[in-house]
């Protein structure tokens, strides 16, 4: 097989995939991993794709659609797990926090305390609903209009609102996070994210390898404007140092072995 056309091969597999893994790869073409890595270097010169620790991504767009519900809280990764397990463990009794309606806040919701008091203030109606039966914890909901898509409020009136409160804690994530900063995909989007790190004592990010390096169309807040990124392993070390030399503290989460 001609390489250029191994790349094609590959190519589709990423579309249809959404990662490819460069020892599966490996397998598939027999050929030698480090063989692949310069297929995959050389592709993502070329702009086809983004490489990551163990393999590679599609090109994220600077715009996107929100994921639809059934994908945004479905069945995590274990990576994604590992990262929303050592965020929860930051909050400690009687903190008020800031949890928002991504995938990766709403897999926190496993591994909240449930022996300490602390309030928890966000703008998802999905988290809202899933924690006001906690006994150990008092819950706000941010109002304002009402994204059909993703059930959170985002608008001028939520920004208003979520100004009033003081924070110890936010978990800040958007749709990347590279050494510019967090951002997503709307301008409204960053603005509410810039509001509650603007009102919270500790910023921590959260963002799995899959988002890392990543620049989207609006930038909530700038690295250097965060305490902590919390990522996992299969983040390449070039990026984390990217952020580390921000002068912000990177962790890696450990993703538990069954």
């Amino acid at each position: 097989m001609l390489a250029e056309e191994r790349r094609q091969l590959i190519l589709s597999i990423l579309q249809k995939d959404e990662r490819v893994v460069a020892k599966d790869l490996a397998d598939q073409f027999q050929l030698s991993v480090d063989s692949i890595r310069r297929d995959l270097t050389m592709m993502e010169e070329m702009g086809l794709l983004k490489k990551t620790y163990g393999g590679a991504m599609p090109v994220a767009k600077v715009r996107t659609l929100p994921q639809t519900e059934s994908i945004r809280y479905g069945a995590a990764m274990p990576h994604q797990h590992a990262i929303s397990k050592l965020a929860a463990s930051y909050i400690q009794s009687n903190d008020a926090v800031f949890i928002g309606g991504a995938g990766i806040h709403y897999g926190m919701l496993t591994y909240l305390p449930k022996h300490i008091p602390f309030t928890i203030v966000t703008n998802s109606l999905k988290i809202a609903q899933c924690i006001r039966e906690y006994d150990n914890i008092d819950s706000y909901l941010i109002g304002g209009k009402l994204r059909a898509a993703s059930g959170n409020m985002i608008d001028p009136l939520a920004i208003e609102q979520v100004r009033k409160f003081s924070l110890d804690i936010c978990f800040v994530t958007g749709g990347g996070l590279s050494a510019k900063g967090i951002s997503t995909a709307t301008p409204e989007g960053a603005s509410f994210t810039r509001a509650v790190c603007d009102i919270s004592r500790k910023k921590i990010g959260l963002a799995p390898h899959e988002k890392i390096g990543i620049d989207m169309f609006a930038c909530s807040v700038t690295t250097r404007q965060l305490d902590l990124i919390i990522t996992d392993a299969e983040t390449a070390e070039e990026d984390v140092q990217k952020i580390k030399n921000q002068g912000v503290e990177v962790i890696i989460a450990p993703v538990e072995h069954n």
